[in-house]
């Protein structure tokens, strides 16, 4: 039987980043991955060009059933020391909005980086290699694989296969049944950074709209996001959408200030005072496409000369586009989220090491755990996190 010091099962960010860093520190690492190509999500995000990190991250950018169990890796290894590596690489990437980090040219560099690191640390990485049983041995000194490609043992074993988001790039339910099958607890899972469907009757009036993208403020309860929307042909999207999906739950009803940067009420009675024959559609048109303008009109009934309205019903109407509810169908699910909201209960790992408390040897890092980042590189960088915080111990 093959024996390793550390079999890491996943090649993705998280599993890629502990690889090297065990790597490094002299451990004998086997790097499994059930499917022909490593770091796949990686390749797929933001658009090809890897949000890697963001310069504002911090344990506020996570949700988590316990909001502290972040803070311990986020604190060791920040956005700036992998913003450090990526230099030293001489990737050469650009800021966006909110801090967000792209690659200049392709994600297939942050890839090459990661695949670097580990060939620097000798890291060997087997592609197609499913594991079909996890046993620890009998000494209790670590465990025991059976995989596709043979039996391998090792003193240390690290999950990193990831949640169950986008199932087409290889995500399975293998961590959360591995953390079952040893009597840890996992949350309730859903689909989260997706867009949502809506209802039938809402779908087909704002289908006109498909491809559409406005600046918006989306909101439930407390939790407010200022980005862009789309409309597309199943419902809405973008990052607005996206970011406050991760705390709906079915049935409830998402609000969404269409112009958040101004105050409506105002604008259209100045609009009144100076154009007051201009049609009111064709007014509200200046803020938005006039297909917007158009369809949300014909929704509220809203139609006619701008003098003949009363200020008194222009401020109803500012109301009604400042305060635009919708209550979604459901999401697109996991075929399309970036991510798996909820996952394995924190409190079943050590916060430093990631080491599972009922499984010594044995331990969960990335997105299979019960923290899940807002978008713009904040998942990316909990994978760097995790990923260097386990691999100092592993």
């Amino acid at each position: 039987m093959e024996s390793r010091d550390v079999v890491i099962i996943g090649a993705g960010a998280s599993g890629l980043m502990t690889a090297a860093t065990a790597g490094y520190r002299g451990r004998d690492v086997l790097l499994l991955e059930h499917t022909k190509k490593v770091g796949r999500k990686i390749l797929m995000s933001g658009g090809g060009r890897c949000n890697f990190t963001n310069i504002h991250n911090g344990p506020d950018n996570f949700l988590s059933s316990n909001a502290h169990f972040s803070k311990s890796a986020l604190s060791r290894y920040k956005a700036a020391d992998f913003i450090e590596l990526v230099e030293r690489h001489g990737v050469e990437f650009h800021e966006k909005t909110l801090g967000q980090l792209f690659c200049n040219e392709s994600s297939k560099e942050m890839l090459q980086l990661l695949l670097t690191e580990c060939d620097w640390s000798g890291t060997e990485i087997r592609t197609e290699t499913t594991v079909n049983k996890v046993e620890a041995l009998s000494d209790g000194a670590g465990y025991r694989l059976e995989t596709t490609s043979g039996e391998v043992s090792c003193q240390s074993l690290v999950i990193a296969t990831g949640g169950l988001s986008i199932p087409n790039g290889g995500a399975t339910s293998f961590a959360y049944d591995l953390a079952r099958q040893y009597g840890m607890e996992v949350t309730e899972l859903q689909a989260a950074l997706v867009p949502f469907t809506l209802q039938p009757k809402d779908l087909e009036h704002f289908k006109p709209l498909s491809g559409v993208s406005h600046p918006v403020t989306a909101s439930i309860g407390k939790v407010s996001f200022r980005e862009s929307m789309l409309f597309t042909h199943r419902g809405i999207s973008g990052p607005a959408i996206l970011q406050i999906s991760s705390y709906w739950q079915p049935g409830t009803e998402v609000s969404i200030d269409l112009f958040p940067e101004l105050d409506l009420t105002d604008w259209l009675i100045q609009a009144k005072e100076k154009h007051g024959k201009a049609d009111i559609v064709n007014q509200l048109a200046q803020l938005m496409s006039k297909r917007m303008s158009q369809t949300f009109c014909e929704l509220w009934a809203i139609s006619g000369p701008m003098n003949q309205f009363d200020n008194k019903k222009l401020a109803a109407i500012a109301d009604q586009f400042h305060n635009w509810t919708i209550k979604p169908s459901g999401t697109e699910g996991y075929r399309t989220a970036e991510v798996t909201l909820g996952g394995i209960v924190t409190d079943e790992v050590s916060s430093k090491t990631f080491e599972a408390k009922k499984a010594p040897g044995m331990y969960f890092v990335g997105e299979c755990l019960d923290v899940t980042g807002h978008l713009g590189g904040h998942n990316f960088q909990w994978a760097w996190a995790c990923g260097f915080a386990a691999g100092q111990f592993v």
